[in-house]
């Protein structure tokens, strides 16, 4: 009786160990399906390095497309990011892939190259808008250059599925009134109102933006340049923005806060502004919340800086 009882003890265990095996080989086969799911039957393959490029093409190219983004993770820094082989895999199978260029993806770069898919189309938004490897990455920011790469998606939808180019240009012309209504146009406000007034960034994500608004950026190109690379800011250019910040008298604005490349140096920066009283604002290098559409993302963000400007203005 003792033997049967032992037997059946044993034999349950085994049962519990095998279900939750297979549960686990369950759940991870079918998250690895999720992320590399083919979507609609016909759909059009498109990988983006980034999911504000993927918020983008998933838009212009609607039902008729199936969009990976591979970097959207809203606590990692994308300079930082490493491909593995799911990343390899949907590369390989994709019929459009968009890639940043300008030493921002270069891991992205280096999986196309191993692949070398003659009849893959390939979208680098570096070489679209012709700026060199080392340039500012942040090319996103610029509402010029996200305009040249929209337009540049829809015409690679179109060559490759020319029988749906008329549901192409819709969508196409949808994205352009939303991203216009969304955000383009307050940054348009922005230059009308507050073209020229000094501002401060931790890191050169912010140029871009500031070019759009006419908002002058006095931080050390040196500081941002470092910050952006993920190397310490050079003496000088770390004396010249803390002196920038302190001593109730700063000429700055608001400082415009990177929230995914934050170091000590970046914290005390942040520490200063807020003691001589400067509103600070956050900005990401990836949409946040990852689910928001790319518009969306921008919309908060500058409605933020207008609101910062417009406390200033009051606060005088």
């Amino acid at each position: 009786m003792r033997m049967n009882r032992r037997l059946v003890v044993m034999l349950a265990l085994a049962l519990v160990l095998f279900l939750s095996a297979a549960a686990y080989l369950w759940y991870s086969s079918s998250n690895d399906t999720a992320r590399t799911s083919p979507g609609p039957v016909g759909a059009i393959q498109v990988v983006a390095a980034e999911n504000f490029w993927g918020s983008l093409a998933s838009q212009v190219g609607g039902t008729r497309v199936h969009v990976l983004s591979i970097v959207s993770d809203p606590n990692a820094d994308p300079h930082e990011y490493e491909s593995n082989a799911a990343d390899a895999r949907a590369m390989a199978n994709a019929s459009l892939v968009i890639v940043n260029g300008a030493g921002y993806d270069t891991w992205a770069l280096s999986l196309v190259a191993a692949d070398n898919n003659p009849q893959q189309t390939i979208l680098n938004v570096q070489e679209l808008i012709g700026q060199q490897v080392g340039a500012n990455p942040h090319f996103w920011y610029s509402p010029y250059y996200v305009n040249d790469t929209v337009a540049a998606i829809y015409k690679d939808l179109v060559k490759i599925d020319p029988t749906d180019a008329a549901y192409f240009r819709q969508q196409y012309a949808s994205l352009n009134s939303s991203l216009w209504r969304s955000y383009m146009s307050e940054e348009v406000y922005i230059r009308d109102h507050y073209s020229g007034v000094p501002v401060a960034s931790t890191e050169s994500i912010f140029v871009y933006m500031a070019n759009a608004t006419g908002l002058n950026v006095i931080s050390p190109p040196s500081f941002m340049d470092a910050v952006a690379e993920g190397n310490d800011p050079p003496a000088q250019s770390v004396a010249q923005f803390e002196n920038l910040l302190a001593g109730g008298n700063s000429s700055v604005r608001v400082l415009v806060y990177n929230e995914q490349t934050v170091t000590p140096l970046t914290q005390s920066i942040k520490a200063l502004a807020a003691q001589d009283q400067i509103p600070v604002i956050g900005v990401t290098e990836t949409i946040q919340p990852p689910n928001y559409t790319f518009q969306a993302w921008m919309q908060g963000e500058v409605a933020s800086l207008t609101n910062a400007l417009n406390a200033q203005q009051l606060g005088q």
